[in-house]
Order: structure tokens, then sequence, then C-alpha cells
């Protein structure tokens, strides 16, 4: 995703984007910290899954991506 599409989505949500780009780095800190999220919630959805229909292998692989 680029910057240009951040402040697009940004400036869709209502978002109030100044000419002069004042702000932008805080908002594309906002921006990583909810991709992270996002990513995160959709991994542990993925593994839920997978636990549930006994792949324990597959559901610890997908937690492992979330890890640095």
């Amino acid at each position: 995703m680029t910057e240009d599409d951040i402040i697009k989505m940004a400036q869709k949500a209502g978002l109030i984007i100044d000419g002069n780009n004042s702000g932008d780095d805080d908002l594309f800190a906002f921006a990583a910290v909810v991709f992270a999220r996002a990513a995160a919630l959709e991994r542990e959805a993925c593994a839920k899954l997978c636990e549930d229909n006994g792949l324990f292998q597959t559901c610890e692989a997908i937690r492992a991506r979330g890890t640095p």
C-alpha cells in the first residue's frame, strides 16, 4: 500500500488532510498500527480455523508468522 493510498483512505473516512502534509507522519504511523492489528486478527482467525479442524502444525505456523 502506498502513501497515496493511505491519504485517499483517510480522506474517504472524512479526515482532514491539509495541503502542506503536516501530520502525515502521524497518519502513516497510525495506518501502520491499524494494518498490523488487522493482520494479527486475520492470522489468529485463520489459525483458529485450522486448530478447530485438527491442523495443529498449520495453526502453529500461522501464529509464528506474527512473531519477529
